[in-house]
């Protein structure tokens, strides 16, 4: 699954430069045009990496990296992208937890290295999947949904991560039932499943009565569906 880079500049030309050299090297490409905005896509998107501009309007850059820091998502590593050339701004940059620092005017292949130079430092824990704020982070074993905790069974987080792995796709009962329980299968029955789907949307869903993510496809099965 390719790896989400949020871009948070307010110079929409330099956001569309830095999003088509990041997507010719296979990155999904997040942009936020300030600091509201950025706050907003974070809690969505859940990326592993930010390109972050300091002068932003609404919000300042500084500001925002403070809010990130907060949010306790280590797994997240940022650049700071600012016209801001001085050694004193880039050593305050890097003390503030940024993990590198880029100066303006910069060429996009060099941003793009720099980006892959960071990833393959941190890019190991940033493995998750996320669809419309909802997150899986199957190395820590844990759920966000907007920055909340969720918490789960390991029958719920098995059966929400394999969805996640397989969305807008009809799974049915007995697919789900050989992937949660492999040796187990005769042994488990349709409710089981239907059960543990109960309670997942009784803890993803806004109106579990009337599920958007996990839907139930009559006579096949479930789908996860994203928007």
């Amino acid at each position: 699954m390719k790896q989400t880079i949020l871009v948070v500049e307010d110079d929409a030309m330099i956001r569309q430069l830095v999003r088509i050299y990041l997507e010719k090297n296979d990155y999904h490409v997040i942009e936020a045009a300030d600091g509201e905005q950025a706050k907003a896509a974070f809690l969505k998107h859940h990326p592993c990496l930010i390109i972050l501009d300091l002068m932003l309007p609404k919000l300042s850059g500084e500001a925002f990296l403070e809010w990130v820091k907060e949010q306790e998502n280590d797994d997240v590593s940022i650049i700071m992208l600012s016209a801001k050339a001085r050694i004193e701004d880039k050593i305050a940059g890097l003390k503030m937890g940024a993990d590198d620092y880029v100066t303006k005017p910069f060429n996009p292949e060099e941003l793009v290295a720099h980006v892959e130079a960071v990833l393959r430092r941190t890019g190991q824990f940033c493995q998750k999947i996320v669809h419309d704020g909802l997150c899986v982070m199957p190395r820590r074993g844990e759920v966000l949904l907007y920055d909340e905790a969720v918490q789960l069974t390991k029958h719920e987080f098995n059966l929400l991560y394999f969805f996640m792995q397989h969305p807008n796709i009809v799974l049915s009962r007995e697919q789900l039932v050989q992937e949660i329980y492999p040796y187990e299968e005769q042994d488990v029955s349709d409710r089981v499943i239907d059960a543990h789907i109960k309670k997942i949307r009784r803890k993803i869903e806004d109106h579990p009565a009337e599920p958007k993510r996990i839907q139930t496809v009559r006579g096949m099965g479930y789908k996860f569906v994203t928007s």
